[in-house]
């Protein structure tokens, strides 16, 4: 059943379609997202299907950033997960606080857990040998990820020797539009495009940054820290709680502090190991799948 990122006609037929899959028996049903959501609590309201399910509802990302008529969209969404959603369980403590002040009766952590990595291989995963220190970012390229943030910061870092390389991982609606900016700043700059070997690419690089706007719980961080890469991300949403003191973080959209940040991993051979050790440290006692998985099972059967 397509889900959409915004109201949809389509969403009245989502809604009913839910419905008759829930009268089926099922005992809960779990969303993911506030459309997801909104959608499975409206399919569940007046339910007349036998016993109503229990209606979870997980929290990935805080309200996007843009005019008011999305802003307004959202807080809707936030108003009728938290009136009639039994369970809300969000990735960061600022989506707990959100969810709370719009009504939530019970809120919890979502636990999450990235996929079980593989093991990185040695070796040139973009194909271009090179000695330079790679500045690896990943992500979506889409506006929450803050990558023009990252090209502005990478522009004063042309003093270097040798120059960092900038390498992004992910496609979305602003590849043009990034490429173009990092031309325009002179940066040295590699789009990779889509990537199934992130880890490989973690391997390589001498700094992992996650530029991000705003954010939930990003699990190519968790793939960083498993990674034992050196990480600079901002401090956004839940990537505090996440990484402790195992990153640098700076405010979001301060190219000077990213890159200030990214300068002292680079020149700072101490830093940059400290940094190393403290991220394979964190990974030690991140959730893992069987983890979020037991979590899941007991917010499900834990009802009050």
């Amino acid at each position: 059943m397509e889900i959409g990122d915004r109201p949809r006609p389509s969403d009245l037929a989502s809604v009913l379609r839910l419905r008759r899959l829930l009268a089926g028996g099922a005992d809960v049903v779990h969303a993911h997202g506030l459309r997801a959501g909104a959608l499975s609590v409206l399919a569940i309201t007046r339910f007349r299907g036998g016993r109503r399910p229990w209606a979870v509802v997980t929290v990935h990302n805080a309200p996007p950033a843009g005019g008011r008529a999305s802003g307004l969209v959202y807080r809707l969404l936030e108003r009728l997960v938290a009136a009639r959603a039994d369970l809300v369980l969000c990735v960061s403590p600022d989506l707990e606080a959100r969810m709370r002040a719009a009504g939530a009766h019970r809120v919890e952590r979502a636990v999450i857990a990235a996929p079980d990595a593989p093991s990185a291989q040695p070796g040139t995963p973009l194909g271009v040998p090179t000695a330079r220190p790679v500045i690896l970012g990943a992500g979506r390229l889409a506006p929450q990820k803050g990558f023009g943030v990252l090209l502005a910061a990478a522009a004063s870092w042309q003093d270097l020797d040798p120059v960092p390389l900038v390498v992004i991982a992910g496609d979305g609606p602003l590849g043009g539009e990034l490429a173009v900016k990092a031309a325009a700043l002179g940066v040295d700059a590699v789009f990779a495009g889509h990537r199934d070997d992130v880890p490989e690419l973690l391997a390589t690089a001498a700094v992992f940054v996650l530029p991000s706007l705003w954010e939930g719980q990003p699990l190519v961080l968790q793939e960083a820290l498993r990674a034992g890469t050196p990480v600079v991300a901002t401090r956004a949403g839940g990537i505090p709680a996440l990484v402790g003191d195992a990153a640098l973080l700076v405010p979001p959209a301060d190219a000077p502090a990213l890159a200030a940040a990214v300068r002292a991993v680079l020149t700072d051979p101490l830093l940059a190991a400290a940094l190393r050790v403290a991220a394979a440290s964190r990974a030690a006692v991140l959730p893992s799948p069987s983890d979020a998985v037991d979590a899941a099972l007991t917010a499900y059967t834990t009802r009050r």
